[in-house]
């Protein structure tokens, strides 16, 4: 299930009211990263070089090696899988060597049902023990990083409880990140939870951690703030995008959800901008579609749309 239905299914707290943010300056300061200059060097790098989507946009009946042949032939770089899963995990890897499809991460299964910030230690040890698997899973696949949604505030999970509860919880989560080598990557959704992008850089930088950074989800910020923004703040915290288009008008005359209900480019995303955002931090790896998927066909036409995007 992708996390678009996770958000869907859950209580979607109101976007709003943060916990205090001390040493603003010392936050700031510390989003240094090298700029382009445009003049000594004419072309931008393109920032998102390599196109994943999630496994669960694949809508054709296929078997696991089929389905990562038709990504290949379709020209995908990655797909990324939920985990703990109940793929075969010798099909995977199989499918993986013989197309040349790469696992680049993986987006863990339990984050949003027994989130780490619920009251009920039992809950939060749950996930606990799925991030510990996708951890193991991850290095397996070959992958980098785990997407984690760090807590949910509700009207029963106070803001200052989930920081707390989240920080004491994914701490545990250190010595399997570094036994495996694998990264754990927040990922900004409506959650009600660290919505300032000064916020999630300080939520990251209290690790003090190399194995911690940010998913940053392009699309899912639309509703309350500017991509560019939290791109220039988070910085070399980011370590992978996901991307995604969102409609504020769409948004205003059909409802909260039917903002996403619309093409790349065809939306209030300035490609344009965050491409120059990436550059002058100096992002270069991975973008991962999370849209509405389907057959062959319209895999493909998510394929050319990603393509137009990393151009924009």
């Amino acid at each position: 299930m992708q996390r678009r239905e996770f958000l869907k299914n859950g209580s979607l707290a109101a976007v709003g009211g943060f916990a205090a943010i001390e040493s603003v300056p010392h936050v700031i300061a510390s989003v240094s990263a090298p700029f382009v200059n445009p003049v000594s060097n004419p072309v931008l790098k393109t920032p998102m070089v390599k196109k994943s989507l999630k496994w669960g946009m694949v809508k054709e009946d296929l078997s696991i090696l089929d389905k990562f042949k038709l990504l290949k032939d379709l020209g995908f770089d990655g797909v990324e899988l939920d985990t703990p899963n109940n793929l075969d995990m010798k099909e995977v890897l199989d499918a993986r060597d013989k197309t040349g499809l790469e696992l680049p991460g993986t987006v863990n299964s339990a984050h949003w049902k027994s989130p780490l910030s619920d009251p009920d230690p039992k809950v939060r040890e749950v996930c606990v023990k799925a991030m510990e698997k996708s951890l193991q899973d991850t290095k397996q696949y070959g992958g980098t990083t785990v997407l984690l949604v760090p807590g949910v505030v509700k009207a029963d999970v106070s803001y200052e409880d989930a920081y707390e509860r989240c920080r004491k919880e994914i701490k545990k989560l250190l010595p399997m990140a570094e036994k495996t080598g694998v990264k754990i990557a927040f990922e900004n959704v409506w959650n009600g939870f660290l919505i300032s992008p000064l916020e999630a850089a300080r939520f990251v930088d209290e690790f003090k951690h190399p194995l911690v950074g940010w998913y940053f989800d392009v699309g899912n910020i639309l509703r309350y703030g500017w991509p560019t923004h939290w791109i220039e703040t988070l910085g070399k915290r980011i370590l992978k995008l996901d991307v995604k288009e969102y409609s504020l008008k769409k948004q205003q005359d059909e409802g909260l959800w039917k903002g996403f209900d619309v093409e790349f480019l065809e939306g209030d995303c300035n490609w344009s901008a965050v491409n120059k955002a990436l550059v002058k931090i100096g992002y270069s790896g991975w973008a991962s579609a999370e849209v509405n998927g389907g057959d062959r066909t319209r895999l493909l036409t998510i394929r050319e749309k990603m393509d137009a995007i990393f151009t924009a």
